[in-house]
């Protein structure tokens, strides 16, 4: 199977990890051979109550009997997609009460940039240097890293690139300005977070000349830092959100979001301003309402704030320099690359999957669905643990 994986399907790395899956549950996932593996990285934040929750199949299998896919989305009523959008708005401050359903977080951002436009009439982007939004040639244009860039230039034109927490940036947004993006949290960059109330004055500054400030919360939304969205942590409202990974426990989803206001420019001059075949898909929305729905009424939330405490009480060892994040978004930043390769590689051997951060490389991912337990978190904790002594012995 792994000679036919590599000759068929198309890579995106020289070196993929290769594990042959027969099947996952709960925090495991588990190869051809029966052996498990700790997940402590979900699918790169995405399965958010772990592999196969009996809630979010049963959703599924439910809607699969009812109907699949039956029309493009927005024309038709289809309960799944309305209740999912329902709970979605209810759960975000009063202004955000217009949702978009699509099939990820990289269209969300797509989306978002566009109705920024629309809505303005403005055509400059501000986005933060070594930010991730997406990997498609619009969601590429906002991201500020040029050796992801380079290869795939021309994108699209009119961003300019903030240094992230730098107050400095205040004086770009101008009335040139349709909108500010930024995540909430600095993924790929290293999970930095805001500082100084950076968040609150860039959202000041576009309130004063008139731009929109999106949020990208497809990583730090739906429960992962602690609040059900990770702007909730900073004392701002953005006027656009886009979301995605953990929303559809483990189904591909994304939406934006903003006010009616706001949404309600996309449907004319042109109509189908944004248009989508499979977004909202019935029974990935299913499959999401039930995330949200066990999410929202559970103490998932509050858990994972007592969650990271106990990461980080073990995980303390001297060749961490630092665990960045929040909630169970975490990164450890080590003393180099090397180390970063050695520990996720010899970690795998031992049946503990970690990962990397797409531009620091020299942190460890740690996003574990968010219903591990403790007795696994401190599994993983003591395997990290003793090869990190390994290297430094």
């Amino acid at each position: 199977m792994k000679n036919d994986f590599l000759k068929y399907q198309a890579q995106t790395t020289p070196h993929p990890l290769g594990i042959q899956i027969s099947r996952a549950k709960g925090c495991y996932i588990y190869d051809t051979d029966d052996n498990s593996y700790l997940d402590f990285i979900a699918g790169v934040s995405a399965n958010s109550l772990g592999h196969c929750n009996e809630k979010v199949n049963e959703a599924i299998i439910d809607q699969i009997n009812t109907y699949t896919h039956v029309m493009v989305y927005g024309e038709f009523i289809q309960e799944p997609q309305l209740n999912l959008c329902k709970i979605l708005a209810k759960s975000l401050p009063k202004p955000l009460n217009s949702v978009y359903l699509v099939n990820s977080g990289t269209e969300a951002t797509e989306g978002a940039l566009k109705l920024a436009k629309k809505y303005t009439n403005r055509a400059e982007i501000i986005a933060a240097k070594n930010a991730y939004h997406g990997n498609t040639a619009g969601a590429m244009s906002v991201c500020g890293a040029e050796q992801q860039n380079s290869a795939f230039r021309p994108l699209i034109p009119g961003t300019q690139f903030i240094q992230f927490n730098n107050e400095e940036a205040l004086d770009k947004i101008t009335t040139k300005t349709a909108g500010v993006i930024l995540e909430t949290i600095q993924g790929g960059a290293g999970f930095i977070e805001p500082k100084n109330n950076f968040l609150k004055k860039i959202k000041e500054q576009c309130d004063k000349v008139g731009a929109l400030l999106i949020l990208d919360e497809i990583q730090t939304g739906i429960g992962r830092t602690g609040k059900f969205w990770g702007f909730e942590n900073y004392d701002v409202i953005p006027d656009i959100i886009i979301t995605g990974k953990g929303l559809g426990g483990g189904m591909p989803i994304g939406a934006f979001i903003s006010s009616k206001k706001i949404m309600d420019s996309l449907k004319d001059n042109p109509k189908l301003g944004h248009i989508t075949t499979f977004g909202g898909h019935p029974v990935i929305a299913a499959a999401s309402l039930a995330t949200v729905k066990e999410i929202s009424t559970s103490n998932i939330i509050e858990e994972t704030l007592r969650k990271e405490q106990i990461i980080r009480q073990n995980l303390q060892h001297p060749l961490i320099k630092e665990i960045r994040g929040k909630g169970l978004m975490l990164a450890l930043i080590m003393e180099s690359s090397e180390i970063v390769d050695t520990v996720i590689l010899t970690a795998l051997k031992q049946h503990l999957i970690l990962f990397w951060l797409l531009y620091e490389k020299k942190a460890i991912r740690i996003t574990p669905p968010l219903t591990i337990s403790d007795k696994e978190l401190i599994k993983g904790c003591k395997i990290l643990t003793k090869i990190l002594n390994n290297i430094a012995n």
